[in-house]
């Protein structure tokens, strides 16, 4: 599995900036609902319930916001990238500028868990983080996650 099984590249996106978490979280809401033709109430209600059991910031400027969703015939990916960073929650009080958000079907344990470990292992990586955060193109931060969830060779 990599990122671009889970990732359409018209569902990675590149703000100049936005007011808050919340804001944020309806925006991602309205694109996952555009390219992934999800209703937008629902996915804003299953992110907005995750985030109150704790945010999804996990530091360094980045967040995960992950949900399990009804209907959904396989897990999902969005990335938002953020030029004006906005405060999140974060574990390390670090306001985000890097989003990744995962949804996956409501009775989907194993690959929700995958694709998690995935774009956190991917996430985690300080030169993929800083590509991303040098480039502001669409296509090219698909590109650079696609590529740097790729199997490294032996």
């Amino acid at each position: 599995m990599d990122l671009s099984t889970i990732l359409n590249s018209r569902a990675v996106r590149s703000l100049e900036s936005i007011p808050d978490k919340r804001s944020l979280i309806r925006h991602v809401s309205g694109v996952a609902a555009l390219v992934y033709k999800l209703d937008t109430s629902t996915v804003l209600q299953v992110l907005t319930d995750r985030e109150k059991l704790g945010s999804t910031g996990v530091g360094r400027g980045i967040a995960i916001p992950h949900a399990r969703m009804e209907g959904l015939p396989k897990v999902i990916g969005l990335f938002t990238r953020i030029s004006s960073p906005v405060d999140f929650g974060s574990i390390d009080n670090r306001p985000v500028d890097l989003v990744f958000t995962l949804l996956a079907p409501a009775g989907e344990g194993a690959e929700h868990l995958k694709a998690l470990a995935m774009v956190s292992r991917t996430l985690r990586d300080k030169a993929v983080c800083d590509k991303l955060r040098a480039n502001v193109s669409p296509q090219t931060l698909f590109t650079i996650l696609c590529q740097a969830s790729l199997p490294k060779a032996a």
